[in-house]
């Protein structure tokens, strides 16, 4: 039996934040045959997950961008444009990781926290989707953010990235809503606790194994698993998928 088209092959995919899901996912995409751009922060890293898929016979490069800051993301755009004509798909993924770990609640929180984790994750996400989407408009292409449940559930902690990730979810329904008569899909993936290389260097053992047993699933996500609905979402499977938060998170959580 012949695999599939799933429509991937000769795509153009912009990666805007390459780290943990970003990486596995641009690896994903490159061997569905997806022509891959990584945006980071981290210039070095994104060319280093940019030469492995090279190494492995995919397509894909790097490009060093700021997400505060717009000129900045302008150029991730015309960087992706100039390597490959045009512009596909976008997957929003990236987040200021560590202003998270400062976030705290309305009362105690330093104010330039709560503006950078704005300006990554609000403004320089709309800032992402607003540069890209005349290309993906053209190409009757399609959006994937990756926002979190913390979107959804009240923490005592963490606010400004809820803040963020709601934002994030209306934006998604907007663009869905609006450009969707001329062909462009676009959803918010909102995963559960990622076994990203980071995350297995830091957590405890033991705390693994106590969140497993809470997980229906009996395990903790893999970068993998996020990077599979992205894939499909992207491909001729999610054609009839958009304006969707889709929980991937081992049924963590069970929602309506």
């Amino acid at each position: 039996m012949e695999t599939p088209d799933r429509g991937l092959a000769g795509k153009v995919a912009l990666i805007a934040g390459g780290g943990g899901i970003g990486g596995e996912t641009a690896r994903r995409l490159a061997a569905e045959g997806c022509k891959v751009m990584i945006g980071d922060l981290f210039a070095d890293a994104a060319e280093a997950t940019a030469k492995s898929i090279r190494e492995s016979g995919g397509i894909c490069a790097a490009h060093g961008y700021d997400q505060a800051d717009d000129a900045s993301v302008a150029s991730l755009i015309e960087a992706t444009v100039r390597e490959y004509g045009t512009i596909d798909f976008l997957l929003a993924n990236a987040a200021d990781m560590a202003a998270l770990t400062q976030d705290s609640d309305l009362l105690a929180i330093d104010l330039a926290i709560f503006d950078r984790t704005m300006a990554v994750g609000m403004r320089g996400v709309m800032m992402c989707a607003r540069l890209a989407l005349p290309h993906i408009v053209a190409n009757r292409g399609a959006l994937v953010f990756m926002s979190s449940g913390a979107a959804h559930a009240g923490e005592a902690q963490r606010f400004s990235y809820a803040m963020a990730k709601s934002a994030m979810n209306a934006l998604m329904r907007h663009i869905a809503r609006r450009w969707g008569p001329e062909g462009v899909r676009a959803n918010a993936i909102l995963p559960g606790l990622v076994l990203s290389d980071q995350v297995k260097e830091r957590m405890d053992k033991a705390v693994v194994e106590q969140m497993k047993g809470a997980i229906p699933a009996g395990r903790l996500g893999e970068t993998s698993d996020i990077a599979a609905m992205v894939a499909m979402l992207f491909s001729r499977d999610g054609e009839w998928v958009t304006g969707q938060t889709l929980s991937v998170d081992g049924g963590s959580s069970m929602r309506p």
